[in-house]
C-alpha cells in the first residue's frame, strides 16, 4: 500500500492514507515523500471527497472510514485493482509468490534487471537498499510485483494474486501460515494450486524443487514449468557452495550444463534458493551469466532482511523479519557462521495473527536450536486473540529450557533492553527477529549499548 501511494504521488496524483499503526521503516518513507498518514480511523476524513479510496486488506467491514464509502458512494477498489489499473497495465508481469522468500526473491529480480539495463518498474513489501524504496516506475517492459497469498479486501476474499497475470511466476514455498484466514495447510495448498492453474499457457513458472508437495501443485500447469535447487533432477541446480565472509560463492547448473559462477552478499542455504529463482526468472527475460553475475555482487539487499542496523561496542544489532517456524530457523543458521566468535542472541515477538495463535507451539523450540541465548517478548496484542487459541510465550521458554537452551521470558521492551545491555559481550550478535516496530528496540538498544560503554571481553 505504501509503495502504491508513492506511485500514485509520483504521477502528480494527491494521495492521503490512514492506519491504525504506523511504524518505521514505512513511517519514515511515507513522510519522506509527502504522503501524510492519519492515526486512527474516521469517517470524517471522507468529506474531503477523493476520487478513489484504495482498501487495504487489514481494513474490516465496520472501519468508519467504509461506513463513511459506502454512505457517499465513493468509488473503491482493493490495492491488487488499483495496481493493475496504474502500474501494471501494458508491462510483463513478474509474479513472485510463496510462503517464504518473496521480498528478497522479487528485490533481487528488480535488481539484476535494472543493473542489466532493463529499467524494469517493480512494487514489493520491503524496501530495496540499492534504491532506497520499495516501488519504481521504469520505462522497461517488466514489472516485478510480491505476490500475496493473504486474502484482497473485505469485499473480495480470494487472494491477491489472482488479480495478477504473470509473465513469469515464481514460487518459492508452501507451508501453512496465515491461521486468520486459512483453516489448514490445505486450504492453503488449494490456494496456490489455483494460482499456478491460472496460469497462461505462454507463462513461464519457475518453482522449487526442494518440497514434494510444491511439486505435485505445479503438476499440470498450464505453463512451462522449471523447477531449481540442489537435486540432481532440478532445471537450474545450485552446486559447489562455500562460504567466505562476506560472500556466499556457488555455482549454477542448467539442465547439468554451467551458466555462471557467482558471488552473494546474502547469507543462507535459503537466500541460495532465492538467489538461484531470481537468476533463472531474468535469464527468461534476457539477461546473460555475465550480468547477473555483475548485478548479483553489487546487490545490497533489502530493509529488515538480515539488516545490520548498528554496532556499539563490538556488539552487533541485526534486524530481520523472520516469525514463521522456518524463517526464524533458517534465519539463525544462515547468519551463524558469518559470526563465528561471539553468540547469537535471538531476539524474538511473535506478533503475526499466526505467531500469537498456538498452531506452532510445538514448532517453535527446536526453530530456534542454533541460537546460544534466546529472548521472548510477550506479545503485546495477544488479547486480540481467543483465550483458547492463545500461543503461550512462558511455554515457549520453558520448552526451550527443557531441550537445554538458555531463554528468558520478558514482558516488555525496557525489560529487555536492560538485560541485552547487562549481559552482551564483544563479537555478540543481537538477532532482533519480528514482522512489526517492535517498540523501537534496535535503535534504543544501540544507544544503551553506546551509553554503557565497553566491557571486557569474555
Amino acid at each position: 500500500m505504501g509503495a502504491l501511494a508513492c506511485m500514485l504521488k509520483d504521477r502528480g496524483l494527491m494521495v492521503t492514507g490512514s492506519d491504525q499503526t504506523v511504524y518505521p521503516p514505512m513511517s519514515d518513507f511515507l513522510r519522506q515523500r509527502g504522503i501524510a498518514v492519519e492515526e486512527g480511523f474516521d469517517g470524517c476524513r471522507l468529506e474531503r471527497r477523493p476520487d478513489l479510496v484504495v482498501v487495504g486488506n487489514a481494513v474490516r467491514r465496520d472501519n468508519p472510514e467504509v461506513q463513511a464509502l459506502a454512505q457517499q458512494r465513493i468509488d473503491y477498489c482493493s490495492m491488487p485493482q488499483a495496481i493493475n489499473r496504474f502500474a501494471a497495465a501494458g508491462k510483463r508481469q513478474v509474479v513472485v509468490a510463496g510462503t517464504h522468500g518473496k521480498t528478497t526473491t522479487s528485490s533481487l529480480i528488480a535488481w539484476l534487471l535494472h543493473h542489466a539495463g532493463r529499467d524494469p518498474s517493480f512494487l514489493i513489501g520491503g524496501i530495496l537498499r540499492n534504491f532506497q524504496s520499495n516501488y519504481r516506475t521504469g520505462n522497461g517492459d517488466a514489472i516485478v510485483l510480491e505476490g500475496d497469498e493473504y486474502d484482497t479486501a473485505f469485499f473480495d476474499k480470494g487472494a491477491k494474486f489472482f488479480h495478477y497475470r504473470p509473465a513469469v511466476a515464481v514460487l518459492t514455498s508452501v507451508e501453512f501460515d496465515h491461521a486468520d484466514i486459512f483453516t489448514d495447510v490445505h486450504h492453503v495448498q488449494d490456494t496456490f494450486r489455483r494460482f499456478v492453474d491460472r496460469l497462461a499457457p505462454d507463462s513461464l513458472l519457475v518453482a522449487w524443487d526442494g518440497d514434494e508437495t510444491l511439486g505435485q501443485l505445479v503438476t499440470g500447469s498450464p505453463a512451462t514449468v522449471v523447477r531449481y535447487g540442489r537435486s540432481e533432477a532440478a532445471d537450474w541446480r545450485i552446486v559447489e557452495v562455500a562460504i567466505s565472509p562476506p560472500w556466499t560463492r556457488f555455482d549454477l547448473l542448467r539442465r547439468g550444463r554451467l551458466w555462471g559462477r557467482f558471488r552473494s552478499p546474502l547469507m543462507g542455504t535459503h537466500n541460495l534458493a532465492n538467489t538461484a529463482a531470481a537468476l533463472a526468472a531474468v535469464e527468461h527475460l534476457g539477461v546473460g551469466p555475465e550480468q547477473a553475475a555483475a548485478g548479483l555482487e553489487t546487490f545490497s539487499g533489502v530493509r529488515r532482511r538480515q539488516e545490520i542496523r548498528g554496532r556499539e561496542n563490538g556488539v552487533t544489532v541485526m534486524d530481520d523479519f523472520a516469525h514463521h517456524p522456518t524463517a526464524v530457523r533458517e534465519t539463525i543458521a544462515a547468519v551463524k557462521p558469518h559470526f563465528p566468535h561471539g553468540r547469537i542472541i535471538a531476539v524474538f515477538e511473535p506478533r503475526t495473527n499466526t505467531s500469537m495463535r498456538r498452531v506452532f507451539q510445538e514448532v517453535y523450540p527446536p526453530s530456534f536450536d542454533g541460537a546460544d541465548l534466546i529472548l521472548v517478548r510477550e506479545p503485546s496484542a495477544i488479547a486480540k486473540v481467543p483465550e483458547g487459541e492463545r500461543f503461550s510465550s512462558t511455554r515457549l521458554v520453558a520448552d526451550l529450557r527443557a531441550r537445554g537452551m538458555e531463554a528468558m521470558h520478558f514482558e516488555s521492551i525496557e525489560a529487555i533492553i536492560a538485560y541485552l545491555v547487562d549481559r552482551c559481550r564483544p563479537k555478540d550478535l543481537v538477532l532482533v527477529m519480528s514482522n512489526g516496530g517492535f517498540d523501537d528496540i534496535h535503535r534504543r538498544l544501540l544507544a544503551a549499548l553506546a551509553k554503557r560503554g565497553a566491557p571486557a571481553e569474555a
